[in-house]
């Protein structure tokens, strides 16, 4: 397999395009070769100048751990040139950045997910670049989850940098399709390439979209530490928004859910009784850890652990948004009044609970709290938006 960036620095007529114009690079720690050498390294060597570069969330170098801490500008020291935040005071690149380049290459590793905030990011330098003029090339990679669509469609009004349009929470694009879908879906009079990829194969296993055995993970962000995390991200967001410890803090971020004063034995057994079917395809083991910072540092949590690396693993099957959503609904059962729902300021959302914010809407929320709403209430829901979502992205798909 070979991805865009790859493509890029082996092929002379795809270099000779970027002749005479000055170009910009975003990209994160992910953005590599096969051979680990990182896109600020290796497009310089190709021959191709970078004029600028900027870092999302995390920044360039994933120095950042937690959600809302911001980068910073600054000048790279071996290009000497300058590296620009869009995560920092500002998301959305304003004319000065956009002055430093003609074409903006974008080479970032996504995990799948709407969440993800490298799409919203996506979204708005290709909106930049459209009132601008500029040029978007996209260098693809792997969507690491692969083709799988789960969730709800986040609903209208409610966009935020965890939501930047219409998309369900898993929605089996790889970062290049996005691009050609947000094209249509704004309606942008834009100059979009996108470098695809050679010998991607997202419906073969094991890695059923990410090449495994011939790929090292990096961390595109500092929490995103292996392929488990990513298959469990979409479900294990959530818990972002609630009391319930996510595992940041461990050695097993977002494959965890816990809190000091739950019943990790009760909470599984209830799970099995409202919607066994949906805890197919992985392995949850009650376990205990107590992180070392984050919620509920250094107290002993008790929680479970959702294991896909085993032959247990059924790519099809497992669906980790409704696995977590089951896990609030057993959870609410089990003690009506826990104080589930974690109250605070979520990615500069503060006028909505953190939540709703994470499922681009209130529906989940409202699911899981009210006593009357069953397991095939939620089903519902969910099955008619990802048949939509199924069907909207048909005319995106490259591989």
């Amino acid at each position: 397999m070979k991805t865009g960036l790859e493509r890029l620095l082996a092929d002379d007529g795809l270099q000779r395009d970027l002749a005479g114009r000055r170009v910009a690079l975003l990209a994160h720690p992910a953005s590599v070769t096969a051979d680990l050498t990182h896109a600020l390294d290796a497009l310089p060597a190709a021959g191709i100048r970078l004029d600028s570069a900027f870092g999302p969330q995390h920044g360039l170098r994933g120095d950042k751990q937690d959600n809302m801490i911001e980068s910073p500008d600054y000048h790279d020291p071996a290009l000497g040139i300058p590296v620009f935040s869009l995560y920092g005071e500002v998301r959305r690149p304003p004319p000065a950045m956009l002055d430093s380049f003609d074409v903006l290459l974008v080479d970032l590793q996504d995990l799948g997910c709407r969440v993800y905030t490298f799409i919203t990011t996506l979204r708005y330098v290709l909106e930049a670049a459209a009132r601008a003029g500029k040029t978007v090339w996209v260098l693809d990679r792997p969507n690491p989850v692969g083709r799988p669509v789960e969730g709800l469609l986040l609903r209208a009004g409610q966009e935020s940098f965890v939501g930047a349009g219409p998309l369900p929470m898993r929605h089996g694009l790889t970062l290049g399709e996005l691009g050609h879908w947000f094209r249509r879906h704004l309606g942008l009079d834009l100059d979009y390439r996108v470098v695809a990829m050679e010998g991607w194969r997202p419906e073969a296993g094991p890695g059923f979209g990410w090449p495994t055995g011939t790929r090292s993970w990096v961390n595109p962000s500092p929490n995103a530490p292996n392929l488990s995390m990513a298959r469990c991200y979409a479900g294990t967001v959530m818990l972002e928004g609630t009391t319930l410890s996510e595992g940041r803090g461990t050695t097993r971020p977002l494959e965890l859910c816990g809190a000091p004063d739950l019943d990790a034995g009760a909470l599984l057994a209830r799970m099995h009784q409202l919607a066994p079917e949906w805890l197919a395809g992985c392995r949850l083991r009650p376990c205990w850890f107590e992180p070392t910072f984050h919620k509920h540092a250094g107290q002993l949590c008790a929680g479970l652990q959702v294991h896909v690396d085993d032959p247990a693993y059924d790519h099809r099957r497992f669906r980790p948004w409704r696995l977590l959503a089951l896990v609030f609904k057993a959870l609410r059962t089990l003690r009506p009044d826990y104080p589930l729902w974690r109250d605070f300021d979520y990615e500069y959302e503060r006028d909505r609970r953190a939540i709703d914010v994470i499922n681009g809407g209130v529906e989940l929320r409202e699911w899981v709290d009210d006593p009357e709403a069953g397991v095939a209430d939620l089903e519902a829901l969910a099955a008619r938006d990802e048949a939509a979502w199924r069907e909207a992205r048909r005319e995106v798909l490259l591989y």
